[in-house]
């Protein structure tokens, strides 16, 4: 059985702005860190913490120009808005699992 293909990197839309570069490596460096944390965060059934690093992922990715980290991140925060239930912590489990898999595909270049 072979395995599926790797998913290309996720680029910033800032990833030729000489003025973000910097700043845009900075953040990319920090998102397995991130990504550690809404795993983390998540066995803990931790959801106020989780919903908050959500949330400031959900704005720190848009504004170094990754929509597809942000847009997930929404997700996740809107997952939490209510109470999560076993009905809902797989849904939950399988957007953290999308977020992170997002997270480690940004690259700065």
């Amino acid at each position: 059985m072979s395995q599926p293909s790797p998913q290309p990197p996720l680029r910033s839309e800032f990833a030729s702005d000489p003025d973000m570069i910097e700043l845009v490596q900075e953040f990319v460096q920090e998102l397995p860190a991130r990504a550690d944390s809404l795993r983390t965060l998540l066995d803990a059934s931790s959801y106020q913490d989780l919903r908050r690093v959500a949330h400031q992922l959900k704005g720190a990715a848009g504004g170094y120009g990754f929509s597809p980290i942000s847009e997930s991140a929404a997700k996740v925060e809107k997952m939490l808005l209510a109470e999560v239930d076993a009905a809902q912590l797989q849904g939950l489990r399988s957007q953290v699992d999308e977020l992170v898999g997002l997270c480690r595909r940004a690259s700065a270049s």
